[in-house]
């Protein structure tokens, strides 16, 4: 439906124009049927994915700044990796646990090879197969919903080179991973091929992504809608069944794990699934995404700092393809991301609701794809509709030239945006302070082994690799306050701790904490890194239980 015909140029032909498309014809580019036969498909998609590595892998270590999320991540990781079981402290449901199981496999290589490169900096680096294969199956996911090839190239390029994605792209978030199998479940249910296992497939891949990240389970109506509009009416009850049976067995091996731990139900003496479900139902809201001064209103302007052409774009697009559904086929090919984005949105407006700033990541890939889509329907409109068979030439030429026109409009806002924030994203430092409050620790400590350190997680790993103990030594602070496995070895509170690590996140959730509160204010900064509110004070504990004979 979208793409556009070569104009007519024999001068020998009467004014005919174009010739004008069949009564019924969509004009779309057909998709091939095995994508990796077509050499054109192969080589944009193979030029973009190199152009979107190099971006987001340029500078990847350095920026943007280490968050708690990342290293608590990875530092759960770290557990399973050395046998120490889910987490590095009591794994207590807080998410399901696949999402770092995969970052730990991830991880594995390198870690060996260097055991001291498992810390959040350079395991960033990982994240740019995830990058990689999601940018990819962006891709093959808008050829197989017939996008033409150009806007299928458009939609990869919206999701790997916004600054927006770029940014979030590199951290280590859950929601990355679980995005890259939710976009192969996708791939999978759009087959056009139509085999049964594809959409087996399909639902073992929607598990996967629901189990990796639990918000994932939002989007899988959006799934079922396109498998349904792309399996075979003969084999559709089979395909469908087939995949929702794959998804929910995988899915419910979740709380079986919980039940065959005894550990499904609230009990005492022992964390629940139950309670970890109910915890994050209740979580505070961060208010109404509209209404100023809000938690929810400060997050969409974050993302809307980096970027707005993906996010309020992709939104428009949305709504594009959702009210011309009944006479668009590019809108009807794209129902399923076009709900995808819808379904993402009114959970994001739903009032008091709480608003994480990762999780715009789960719709950028469909933001992209229906901004994608909605450009090819407007070209569409433009080229092709209302011509006859004896439109002028000049007519014809007149819808090309405001094609392009628009086209170079768009180019004309959206490059300049994103060279500022991707020369950005490649030049700043903004981990310096980090990587010196680590090294400091690491080398004026003089005993580490026997030093005990409240710390965020964004630096845990790296004071494990330096040699502090992992848990009671190197402490991660919420646990000073929430753990009781850690509370009871602080029988004096904070006099038994020797150092707190003042990061930004620290200094602001240490409000809530007491023991934290208190180490900070018993406490003398003895190295500052970086200024004003991202600076990192290592703070040396006064009148500790050690020093008063106390531990």
């Amino acid at each position: 439906m979208t793409s556009t015909l070569p104009a007519v140029t024999a001068a020998t032909v009467p004014a005919p124009g174009q010739p004008a498309p069949a009564s019924r014809s969509t004009g779309r580019t057909q998709p091939p049927v095995r994508l990796r036969s077509s050499r054109p498909d192969l080589l944009l998609c193979a030029a973009l994915l190199v152009l979107i590595l190099v971006v987001q892998g340029w500078n990847i270590t350095d920026y943007p700044t280490l968050s708690d999320d990342e290293g608590t991540y990875l530092a759960q990781a770290w557990a399973v990796q050395q046998g120490r079981g889910l987490a590095h402290y009591t794994y207590w449901y807080d998410h399901p646990p696949l999402g770092w199981i995969q970052i730990a496999l991830l991880g594995w290589i390198p870690s060996k090879l260097s055991p001291g490169s498992m810390t959040v900096e350079t395991m960033r680096i990982a994240m740019l197969g995830i990058s990689g294969a999601s940018a990819v199956l962006v891709y093959v996911l808008g050829r197989r919903l017939s996008l033409p090839r150009w806007a299928a190239g458009l939609a990869m390029a919206l999701f790997g080179l916004s600054p927006l994605a770029v940014v979030l792209s590199r951290e280590i978030f859950l929601d990355n991973i679980a995005v890259m199998w939710l976009l192969l479940a996708f791939c999978l249910a759009a087959s056009p091929s139509r085999h049964l296992w594809h959409h087996f497939g399909a639902g073992l891949a929607a598990a996967a992504a629901v189990l990796t990240k639990e918000t994932m389970l939002v989007v899988l109506p959006a799934l079922f809608v396109t498998m349904w509009r792309h399996s075979h009416r003969d084999t559709r009850k089979f395909a469908l069944t087939g995949a929702v049976t794959a998804c929910a067995l995988i899915g419910l091996s979740y709380p079986l794990f919980a039940l065959l731990k005894g550990e499904l139900f609230p009990g005492a003496g022992h964390v629940s699934l139950w309670d970890g479900i109910t915890y994050q139902m209740s979580r505070p809201g961060s208010g109404f995404i509209l209404d100023r001064g809000s938690g929810s209103y400060d997050v969409l302007h974050s993302w809307l700092y980096y970027d707005r052409v993906l996010p309020l774009g992709g939104l428009a697009g949305a709504l594009l393809l959702i009210v011309t559904w009944r006479r668009s086929v590019t809108a009807r090919a794209l129902a399923g991301p076009s709900l995808t984005v819808a379904v993402l949105a009114l959970v994001a407006l739903r009032p008091g609701g709480y608003l994480p700033a990762m999780y715009v990541i789960g719709a950028l890939p469909f933001l992209a794809l229906v901004l994608a889509g909605g450009a090819a329907s407007v070209a569409h409109v433009v080229v092709r509709r209302w011509r006859t068979e004896s439109e002028k030439r000049y007519v014809t030429a007149g819808r090309h030239l405001l094609v392009t026109g628009l086209a170079l409009a768009a180019c004309a806002y959206v490059v300049p945006h994103w060279y500022d924030g991707d020369r950005t994203a490649v030049t700043a430092d903004a981990n310096k302070p980090y990587r010196q409050a680590s090294h400091w620790l690491g080398t004026k400590v003089a005993d580490p082994k026997h030093t005990r350190v409240l710390v965020d997680d964004a630096l845990w790993l790296d004071l494990v690799h330096a040699g502090y103990r992992p848990g009671l030594g190197a402490i991660w602070f919420y646990k000073a306050d929430l753990d009781p496995a850690v509370t009871r070895t602080m029988p004096h509170g904070w006099r038994d701790i020797d150092y707190v690590v003042a990061s930004p996140t620290v200094r602001r959730d240490a409000k809530d904490l007491p023991n934290v509160r208190a180490a900070i204010r018993h406490s003398t900064a003895v190295a500052t890194f970086g200024t004003g509110d991202d600076r990192i004070e290592i703070r040396r504990i006064r009148g500790t239980a050690a020093e008063g004979g106390g531990r």
